[in-house]
């Protein structure tokens, strides 16, 4: 069975994790989803992020809302929607037709409850973070210990497992997170790559007079990370990597994005030649950045896709990381190296043999690796071919079971909130 996408009804995508400067991986995917949908389909997209007040801006078929939404605290570009009742009102003013949901609290429960009462909406999720582990657990270890943070991720998996087996569809960014949410009991879930662009992430963007810019040495290598500096990204260990390196290398170091830990840093390695440039807007700056430099380095953990590891290789750069999360995938054998987690003196050692070694060979090889198996065509095209499709099929069955739309979905967060 095929159910047609109706072009007279939007598709729309739903996030708190939007950041007009700082932001990752979403913002890229809601900027380059625009792209594509303007420039293959016929199809009209809005998108529905947080803002510092209510906004509309409707441009041809791309409608783009801002819903008003306090700061979040400690990340000062990240806003969060506590207003839903906003969020519905533009849901019911626009009627989508396909509902995407980007992050895990509130708002899925918003799109559900909509969905309720017009049940033709198709419901789908990107699981782009295990919450349970990476937000709660390795948060409530630090503030209280392993017993209870362990009780604590018991609940968001179950919260996790309510909330998903809600939508028609679900998708992670790799087989290993599919695993996952299977082991949640949450079994319709797709695998969607992300893609990139390979024109503007490109070794022809390196420019020699950017050593001299930035005010780093003449010689030795240049190490490169984008991403916010923040706790979760883990750019602290860089900096105990980079005091671990000889000095004869007379290495450099680029920190690039904004983030809670950024005055931090900038304060730690006050005489080193390390650099915060802050936040990138300009991709093509960015891409300047990455294709000038000589290695890319990340300490991340729990990295579900890599989408900056994606944009560096697209430059030309060997990684040198973690052997944790999507690291693995991305950084396969010939590409760079990887280290036990969190061993910084393994991994200052790693920059080590990728400098002295043919870091340029491995840097080509890294470049093919990318652009022959991910682009944001690919992406959209299994997005609207293959998941899309699949969650109309569900939604459509959904419909048929007697007496289903007469359930009211509760959001088990609001629901323990108003029980306490």
């Amino acid at each position: 069975m095929v159910i047609a996408i109706d072009s007279g009804r939007p598709i729309c995508d739903l996030t708190q994790s939007y950041a007009p400067v700082g932001g990752g991986g979403i913002g890229t995917y809601l900027r380059q989803k625009r792209d594509y949908v303007l420039a293959h389909s016929d199809h009209r997209l809005l998108q529905i992020v947080p803002g510092p007040v209510d906004r509309v801006v409707e441009r041809g078929r791309h409608i783009w809302v801002e819903i008003g939404a306090e700061q979040v605290r400690g990340s000062p570009n990240y806003r969060f929607i506590t207003r839903t009742s906003a969020v519905r009102e533009v849901l019911e003013q626009y009627r989508p037709q396909i509902i995407e949901s980007q992050c895990p609290w509130v708002l899925p429960w918003t799109a559900i409850n909509y969905r309720r009462a017009n049940p033709d909406t198709a419901l789908v999720a990107g699981y782009h973070t295990d919450f349970p582990n990476t937000h709660v657990y390795r948060v409530g270890a630090s503030l209280f210990g392993d017993f209870v943070a362990r009780g604590l991720r018991r609940l968001s998996a179950g919260y996790a497992t309510t909330t998903y087996r809600e939508f028609d569809r679900v998708y992670t960014l790799g087989q290993d997170m599919r695993g996952v949410l299977v082991g949640y009991g949450v079994e319709h879930v797709d695998v969607l790559s992300l893609g990139v662009d390979a024109e503007t992430f490109h070794p022809g963007r390196r420019d020699p007079a950017l050593r001299a810019e930035l005010g780093l040495p003449a010689t030795g290598p240049v190490l490169t990370y984008a991403g916010r500096l923040d706790n979760e990204k883990r750019a602290d260990r860089l900096i105990s990597m980079f005091r671990e390196l000889p000095r004869e290398m007379n290495a450099s170091m680029i920190l690039i994005g904004e983030g809670k830990l950024r005055d931090c840093l900038a304060e730690q390695t006050r005489g080193l030649p390390v650099v915060l440039p802050g936040y990138c807007a300009d991709r093509g700056q960015l891409a300047r950045y990455l294709a000038s430099s000589d290695i890319y380095v990340s300490a991340m953990a729990d990295e579900t896709f890599g989408l900056s590891v994606l944009e560096a290789q697209a430059c030309g750069l060997p990684v040198v990381g973690f052997a944790s999360g999507a690291m693995v995938q991305r950084v396969q054998p010939g590409l760079g190296e990887l280290v036990a987690l969190d061993d910084v003196e393994a991994m200052a050692r790693a920059v080590e043999a990728v400098w002295h070694g043919d870091h340029v060979a491995m840097g080509r090889r890294a470049r093919a690796h990318v652009t022959e198996r991910f682009s944001w065509d690919q992406t959209f095209e299994n997005l609207f071919g293959d998941v899309y499709p699949r969650a109309m099929v569900a939604a459509w069955r959904r419909q048929r079971k007697a007496g289903w739309f007469r359930r009211a979905p509760v959001n088990p967060v609001l629901a323990s909130q108003r029980a306490g």
